[in-house]
């Protein structure tokens, strides 16, 4: 799983090298074959771990061992990452209220999970025809229903099936709105 193998032993072309101990220690600048000796004389491999310094570190170890501990952080940061998509919610220009409401709501679910949203106004036959202003005032009521908030990502724009926007979360503004809301509802006394 490692991104690159490293030079190990022989395979190491520098003529010097900072040399690092197998217990963490600096052993200084020594020649490469002097660091080859100790690292034969511990019964671990010298491995070139960083390559475009100036000389080369190199570190007296296990190989195999330190292999898989570089594999192992590698699984941990690529555990960490958290893949973002953009969902996509459709409504028209016939989409009844309680309908706008759910999707809101879907919306609104997706962002708070980190995902970008794209609202698309969704317009077939003569609703094509309809005035331009109409159509994207009708976009941006739906997106005041999103019950979370967001920041526009890229604003209400002519798409090739009607018009879109799309919008992600907006982590500062919503702890703002989550501590407001908190502060209005009223205190229970016991």
């Amino acid at each position: 799983m490692a991104t690159e193998r490293l030079r190990i032993n022989n395979e190491i072309n520098a003529r010097e090298l900072r040399v690092i101990g197998a217990q963490g220690e600096n052993l200084g600048v020594l020649p490469a074959r002097d660091a080859l000796a100790a690292a034969k004389a511990a019964g671990l491999d010298l491995i070139e771990i960083s390559p475009s310094a100036v000389p080369p570190v190199a570190k007296i170890t296990d190989y195999g061992k330190f292999e898989y501990e570089r594999s192992k952080k590698e699984r941990a940061v690529k555990a960490k990452v958290k893949i973002s998509e953009t969902k996509e919610v459709q409504i028209k220009v016939g989409t009844g209220e309680h309908d706008m409401l759910l999707k809101a709501k879907k919306a609104a679910e997706w962002l708070g999970e980190g995902h970008r949203v794209r609202a698309e106004l969704f317009l077939k036959g003569r609703y094509k025809g309809m005035d331009e202003a109409f159509l994207k005032d009708r976009l941006e009521k739906f997106l005041l229903r999103i019950p979370y908030a967001y920041k526009v990502a890229e604003p209400v724009a002519k798409s090739p099936k009607g018009f879109a926007a799309v919008i992600e979360r907006d982590l500062n503004a919503q702890v703002k709105r989550e501590k407001a809301e908190k502060a209005q509802q009223p205190q229970l006394q016991i």
